[in-house]
């Protein structure tokens, strides 16, 4: 089995357009969420997120592209030129044909789907673009990335709810590992912040009006963010023999399903991914030192989540340090894992945990380190990424400092 490293990461998320404006707002606690800012959000009763605010597609594409890109596509091109370029790779030749996509979103081009309903259903017109189709389908990031590189291996879309970009990251780690390929850049995005999206989301009764507070007595849901975040994965000895600069070790990946229920969760079914997690990255409980945690905010996924860690970890997990980031930059759904392990490369990068902000009253189910408000620094070496899905999907990433 080959070894597998991080090259390149690059990210737009509320918190930034790039990774070090992110990882700043990591190092202060800064909190992304404000008012939402599209149209008819006046007809909404959830109206705060984590938004991408003053994007201006325009400054990144030209009228033909911005024809073809949805939103959650934009993002996902910027994010990715990011990594590239950081990574410092040329596809030309045999490199792009050992090369390939595949990334994560949970429901592709919302937007396109939203403003499009409102053309026939709203304006009562007969005919839409005939690029709505291209536009909205969920391998369309994945299939624009392929080409912008010249990545002619594999190259695919995973739709799992909230853990879409940890299974995308998960498949491409297991496939570089394996000798498939050489390189695979990979990730996830989401852009649901419109009219359609977040009414569907009300629908839950999961959400916030006024802030995410994951693990505090007090919470009262999830708020939605948008963004992307993209990766180079590449195999080790690649990566050494060229140079290059490299940003973490990917060492283990599991995924269970919990076969319960559609919406709630289940420690044991958490608990076996974080278990075959460690065990697919040959460490033991002793060794992971951090976890950024799925800590979407709401009763039943907090609790869950640190029934599973305590369970999973035994003695060692008074000993963890364990934070959600979604109080900074928002549940991003099929994106948020990505943007989530740029928090764990900056624990083992710069020895800095970002916290959970937010945190206001101990509770006693969530009786974990959870890095309350303040960001702390930390000898690091090995951490961990969890994500739990809607439909009892669980998806759990093991990096660590090289």
């Amino acid at each position: 089995m080959r070894r597998v490293v991080i090259t390149g990461a690059g990210t737009i998320n509320a918190l930034g357009h790039d990774v070090a404006t992110t990882f700043e707002a990591f190092r202060e606690g800064r909190c992304g969420i404000s008012q939402l800012d599209f149209r008819d959000v006046d007809r909404l009763s959830i109206q705060i997120g984590a938004q991408v605010h003053n994007w201006r597609a325009e400054d990144y594409f030209n009228r033909q592209q911005i024809l073809l890109y949805d939103k959650f596509t934009q993002f996902t091109l910027l994010a990715a030129k990011q990594a590239v370029a950081q990574a410092g790779l040329d596809f030309q030749g045999a490199l792009g044909l050992s090369s390939g996509v595949v990334l994560g979103t949970a429901a592709g081009g919302l937007n396109t789907w939203d403003e499009n309903y409102r053309t026939v259903y709203e304006e009562g017109k007969n005919r839409v673009h005939p690029f709505v189709v291209p536009k909205l389908m969920n391998n369309a990031a994945a299939s624009h990335v392929s080409m912008e590189y010249g990545l002619r291996g594999p190259a695919f879309t995973v739709a799992t709810a909230c853990a879409s970009s940890n299974h995308a990251m998960g498949l491409a780690f297991q496939m570089v590992r394996s000798g498939a390929t050489k390189v695979m850049l990979t990730g996830g995005s989401e852009a649901m912040l419109c009219f359609g999206g977040v009414k569907a989301w009300e629908g839950l009764r999961v959400m916030s009006k006024d802030a995410c507070r994951p693990f505090s007595a007090n919470r009262n849901g999830m708020v939605q963010g948008e963004g992307a975040g993209v990766f180079v994965f590449e195999d080790y000895e690649h990566a050494r023999a060229r140079g290059a600069n490299i940003l973490a070790e990917v060492v283990g990946f599991a995924m269970s399903s919990d076969a319960q229920d559609i919406v709630m969760p289940s420690a044991q079914g958490a608990e076996r991914a974080i278990r075959a997690a460690m065990q697919d990255a040959g460490l033991n409980p002793e060794q992971i030192d951090y976890i950024n945690a799925h800590g979407t905010g709401t009763a039943a996924n907090d609790k869950t989540e640190c029934a599973a860690v305590a369970h999973a970890f035994g003695h060692h997990a008074d000993r963890l340090m364990i934070s959600s980031t979604k109080a900074m930059h928002g549940h991003i759904i099929g994106g948020t894992g990505a943007v989530e392990l740029l928090a764990c490369i900056m624990a083992l990068q710069d020895g800095i945990i970002a916290p959970t902000i937010g945190y206001e009253e101990q509770d006693p189910e969530c009786a974990l380190d959870v890095v309350p408000n303040d960001a702390r620094e930390a000898n690091v070496d090995a951490v961990m990424s969890n994500a739990f899905a809607f439909g009892g999907l669980n998806a759990v990433i093991a990096l660590r400092r090289i």
